[in-house]
């Protein structure tokens, strides 16, 4: 298995998993809206406390969750040294031609902990839900579209699939890097910089499996009949119990709350 744990499904038995798919997908919707409102850390620590009750709850093992942040850390990083550089404000000190300003520690420090929320955020959801639920649920929610001509099943399909995807490159990208390693390539030397470009040689086999892969999918769902714009059945429906109404309805105040309180 692939040490990147994003976008997979964690097969466990939790309340979190047995949560209706369409309430995961509208809480973690609200959960990243309500981040966007407000704009302060005393504010986050309820999101932070809840996030972590979920993790808890859901039995996300925390070596999952530090590999669902760890390829993107460079983006993590890069958007902090931006925000970092480039805010002004009350200087601290000098480096070339950047100041280092107050404003721009606390800009940064919060703009990485709002990226790392949304992260575990959005991890939770595909932590807990399966492919198969994952696509209901997106269909679910983009039904009432379907009176305008809107393809909802195949949108849902996509965003699925897509998701799903993403420990399958980072997999395939890794055994293509040992494989150049293997015959003499090295990513490991240099700066930053020199890494980053070393990297390059990786893109075109990546993208031609990529290609690959995409085809051998679209052909295994051919052969079991697929099509675009037919009505499918499915072999387990998803309905709404009363704890998924009252998870949604309680989660829906808790953001209401918080929203209200930051603004008064």
């Amino acid at each position: 298995m692939t040490n990147i744990t994003i976008g997979q499904y964690l097969p466990f038995d939790s309340f979190i998993h047995k949560l209706d798919p369409r309430v995961k997908i509208i809480g973690v919707f609200l959960y990243i809206i309500t981040i966007f409102f407000v704009k302060d850390f005393i504010t986050y620590i309820p999101f932070i406390v809840l996030l972590i009750t979920v993790l808890a709850i859901a039995k996300i093992p925390f070596k999952a969750i530090i590999k669902s942040l760890k390829p993107l850390i460079f983006i993590i990083v890069l958007t902090g040294v931006i925000n970092l550089v480039t805010t002004p404000g009350k200087a601290i000190f000098s480096i070339w031609k950047f100041s280092i300003t107050e404003e721009g520690i606390y800009r940064t420090a919060f703009t990485i902990l709002r990226l790392v929320l949304i992260i575990l955020s959005t991890s939770v959801l595909t932590y807990t839900t399966s492919p198969m639920e994952l696509t209901y649920g997106l269909e679910k929610l983009f039904s009432p579209l379907k009176k305008f001509g809107f393809p909802a099943g195949e949108l849902a399909m996509m965003i699925s699939i897509s998701l799903r995807f993403i420990p399958t490159l980072f997999d395939e990208a890794n055994k293509i890097k040992m494989a150049q390693m293997a015959r003499g390539a090295d990513f490991e030397s240099g700066n930053v910089i020199d890494r980053a470009v070393s990297m390059i040689p990786l893109l075109v086999p990546l993208f031609i499996n990529a290609l690959k892969r995409s085809g051998d999918l679209a052909t295994a769902m051919e052969a079991r009949l697929y099509r675009i714009g037919e009505e499918r059945t499915k072999l387990n429906e998803i309905y709404m119990h009363r704890s998924d109404w009252i998870s949604i309805i309680g989660f829906t105040i808790f953001c209401a709350i918080i929203i209200v309180l930051y603004f008064l």
